[in-house]
């Protein structure tokens, strides 16, 4: 055992405390009382330990066991080494000492355990778990294998790889380990030779105008001479096809089409050779804003909307398609300037859609339009979506309307097909159904397999969060029985006094046994009750459950998107519980908006509407005369939105007969339109996954960033202030497109496409010697040509550190605490007493001498 001191430094401070001390005991000690001298020694012993303490003292008890971990690189770049890899470090290992334990790592992106750490080694796998293999972080690699295993012994890290880091530094993570005891050693692995097509840059205009010709150019890079082809696409839809010849190194082709088409287009080169080392570098996109008329989607819910035919074509660009042809990508959606949704069901239209539809409205500025009918707002399954979320109006009715009283049977289908996200979405479904109901409606939830079970028993909803856990808990089970399952729902439900009572009947199999619907849907409906039925994938018996929805007078949905249950169930649940629809003929009341101008010579009548409420913030233009809102708008994000809750046909009345009919759909569309400065942020690539953006202008001062997938979620971003209007951004995103939405604190923005390339790893290069000579120089290892060398011995010592800083510190407080005791106290006790004692047997030789003095006189 021996003592250590992490920061010998502070030992420097005894060298004025010494000297201070010192001068004190020449000059004082000898004619100093007792108490005095004590304190002296204690004092000084006191602030000696005090000193020592801040040098932190530590106790090492040596041993000799020692560790040895291999790490092996995995990376795409070294794809089809790993073999060779394994052989090495299993014949290295017959070098090893039996006071050596080994451990086995390999790693890529991830880290992963091949061989824990033991001292008896096996065999190691024939086979590596896959992982992610598409960048190298040698990084994260150290730092947890470094504090892998017995963290107080000495420890050799034998990194085997090419060096060629895609991820983090593995210099400053060296520079975070700082342990005296850690040592790494490098085994260099060069790639294989291999054939190989990439392409390396593609370029497209960053903008155009239409019908104008663009250049396209393309980079590819090879390593031996061969034939390909080039694909082009626009928009996901096949461009052009050519045939080329490259040769050995890097071939640039350029390329002319015309922009056809207007808004942001997505643009693609994919190329297909026949012997090619990795499929990953072989397309590349890139995005150009072509400039023309605004773009405008009118979404119809199957039935053609009038409203293309009354908006101004000549000075905009409108297109019409049925809500089974919405676009399903962001980079799809954003060729429009605006969308509007004339009658669409939520049903029809995805919650992925949805979402995307929100993040191009709230973060690129696209307008956005509902307009009413019978398939729409809550009737349409909106409540809770996200597109609530961006409209002025909320889908639920606050205390204007008289509404009547519901019994809701939801028997959900819980077999074993059910597992997984049909099980998930059919759960958040029927909890979303419990927070549209009120405290007086009733409610009861069955969840069948070969057998019903019930969930929550029938009775009002008194309390909605319980009511909600209890359904979120339901776990798959065996087959699937429906009708005793629905016999039961028909049963709770019909001795009930209730003005409307509705089943829902969710399943995606088929029932084990046939029985006689009919009569159980036709005894029901003399109790008034209704069935609606929910068929899910294609397993599903459609033909029954179609019969059993169109004999209960409900509704029949053949799901193909299982992200439309919720909105479907939604749509149930709002249609029972609540009058939405206000059918009586009426005259808007107007208010202050950018529409006003239209109604100067009066307002027509409008025959009905669907109720919702509006946004504490939205502006609402037209109001019914039950203090509903007609027409409202307000701001979301970067986007302006509209909520028209009266219809484009029949339900608008005497509006399709008024004269400024067609000037209301175009002052409309005039008003979806981006009001915001765009500025032409630019966005540079500075390193991978590090973005530049700067405003070219120079007159921002802070910039605001976000990024989204053409999936549309929100890509979390890291970013760091270089100057004002400057801002570098680390994007962690998967090769692809994604979307940039930059504004500055005026309000200005922009949006623009932004190519995520394939990562490094998959352009061959030969091993990094510099940063791996590095990493083994400033830990004291070595570069290896053998790997058995890794088990010389080590020159660290392995052993155990026990601080004692808190021991050294307790007892240079107890001497300060008897420091302190005998200047105020004294000393102890008994030398008091003795003091005394001499000085009592010293008082009648003082009398003595005192007498005979006198008697001399």
């Amino acid at each position: 055992m021996e003592l250590q001191l992490d920061k010998p430094i502070w030992l420097l401070l005894l060298i004025p405390v010494l000297f201070y001390f010192g001068w004190f005991a020449l000059k004082h000690f000898s004619a100093s009382s007792k108490v005095i001298k004590a304190v002296f020694v204690l004092r000084t012993v006191a602030v000696t330990l005090l000193i020592v303490a801040l040098a932190t003292p530590s106790l090492f008890s040596p041993v000799k066991e020692e560790q040895v971990i291999f790490l092996m690189d995995r990376s795409a770049s070294l794809e089809g080494m790993q073999t060779a890899m394994t052989v090495a470090i299993e014949e290295a290992v017959e070098a090893k000492k039996d006071y050596q334990s080994i451990a086995v790592y390999t790693f890529a992106e991830d880290f992963q355990s091949l061989l824990p750490m033991t001292n008896d080694p096996q065999p190691l796998p024939a086979e590596l778990t896959v992982g992610n293999s598409s960048h190298t972080n040698i990084a994260r690699a150290l730092e947890l294998a470094s504090n892998s295993g017995d963290t107080n012994l000495a420890t050799r890290l034998v990194i085997l790889t090419d060096g060629n880091e895609t991820q983090s530094s593995a210099i400053e993570s060296l520079n975070r380990l700082q342990s005296e005891r850690l040592q790494v050693d490098i085994w260099p692995v060069e790639q294989i030779a291999k054939n190989d097509l990439a392409i390396s840059r593609f370029e497209t205009p960053p903008r155009a105008f239409l019908g104008e010709s663009q250049t396209f150019t393309v980079a590819i890079d090879s390593s031996t001479e061969s034939t390909a082809k080039l694909i082009f696409s626009a928009n996901d839809k096949e461009l052009d096809k050519k045939e080329i010849k490259v040769v050995e190194g890097q071939n640039v082709y350029s390329y002319s089409y015309p922009a056809n088409s207007e808004g942001l287009q997505k643009y693609e080169v994919r190329l297909e050779t026949a012997k090619d080392a990795y499929l990953e570098n072989n397309s590349l996109f890139s995005m150009t804003e072509v400039s023309g008329n605004p773009e405008v989607l009118v979404v119809n819910g199957g039935v053609p909307s009038p409203i293309p035919r009354l908006l101004d074509t000549n000075n905009l660009s409108v297109t019409e398609l049925t809500a089974d042809q919405l676009p399903s990508s962001l980079s799809a959606i954003l060729r429009y300037d605006s969308i509007i949704f004339d009658n669409v069901s939520g049903t029809s239209v995805g919650e992925q859609q949805m979402t995307i539809i929100e993040q191009a409205v709230r973060q690129f500025g696209v307008g956005f339009m509902m307009v009413g009918g019978d398939q729409s707002f809550g009737l349409g399954g909106y409540f809770k979506t996200p597109i609530e979320q961006l409209l002025p109006v909320e889908m639920e009715v606050k205390g204007k309307h008289e509404l009547p009283s519901l019994g809701l049977m939801i028997v959900m289908d819980r077999s074993g097909s059910m597992m997984g996200m049909k099980m998930e979405l059919a759960k958040e479904a029927a909890a979303r159904s419990v927070e549209l109901l009120r405290p007086d409606d009733t409610l009861g939830v069955i969840a069948f397999d070969d057998k019903p079970w019930e969930i929550l028993p029938t009775a009002k909803v008194a309390d909605p969060e319980n009511a909600v856990d209890k359904i979120l808990s339901i776990t798959p089970g065996g087959g699937t029985e429906i009708y005793r399952s629905l016999q039961q729902a028909y049963m709770e439900l019909e001795d009930l006094k209730l003005q409307r009572k509705h089943i829902i009947l969710l399943t995606d199999g088929q029932s084990a046994t046939s029985n006689d619907y009919d009569a159980l849907i036709e005894n029901g409906k003399d109790n008034n009750i209704t069935l609606s039925t929910v068929s899910i994938g294609q397993d599903a018996d459609r033909n029954l459950l179609e019969q059993l929805a169109n004999t209960g007078s409900g509704r029949f949905y053949d799901v193909t998107d299982a992200t439309t249950i919720p909105a479907i169930l939604s749509r149930e649940t709002i249609m029972m519980s609540r009058t939405y629809i206000v059918d009586k003929p009426f005259y808007p009341v107007v208010y202050d908006s950018k529409w006003n101008n239209l109604f100067a010579e009066g307002v027509p009548q409008l025959n009905t509407y669907i109720a919702t409420t509006a946004k504490n913030t939205a502006t609402v233009a037209l109001e019914s005369e039950e203090q509903d809102p007609v027409l409202a708008s307000w701001n979301y994000g970067l986007g302006k939105t509209v909520a028209f809750t009266s219809g484009s046909g029949a339900w608008s009345g005497d509006f399709q007969s008024w004269s400024k009919w067609p000037e209301f759909w175009n002052k409309t569309v005039a008003e979806l339109q981006p009001s915001f400065e765009e500025i032409p942020f630019s966005v540079v690539r500075k390193e991978q996954g590090v973005y530049t953006v700067e405003d070219p202008t120079h007159s921002s001062a802070i910039l605001t960033i976000a990024a989204v997938d053409e999936q549309g979620n929100e890509i979390p971003l890291q970013t760091e202030p270089v100057a004002p209007g400057k801002v570098d951004v680390k994007i962690d995103a998967e090769p692809g497109l994604v979307f940039l939405s930059v504004s500055n604190e005026t309000g200005a923005a922009y949006k623009t496409g932004l190519t995520i390339p394939y990562g490094d790893e998959y352009h061959p290069a030969e091993a990094n010697m510099s940063l791996l000579t590095t990493l083994a120089k400033r830990t004291g290892g070595q570069v290896l040509e053998t790997l058995d060398v890794a088990f010389r011995d080590m020159s660290y010592k392995s052993g155990s550190i026990r601080s004692i800083q808190l021991i050294v510190l307790f007892i240079a407080m107890v001497l300060f605490f008897a420091d302190i005791t005998l200047r105020r106290f004294g000393l102890p006790a008994p030398l008091v007493k003795k003091k005394a004692t001499k000085e009592k047997d010293s008082s009648p030789m003082a009398i003595d001498q005192l007498i005979k003095a006198k008697s001399k006189k």
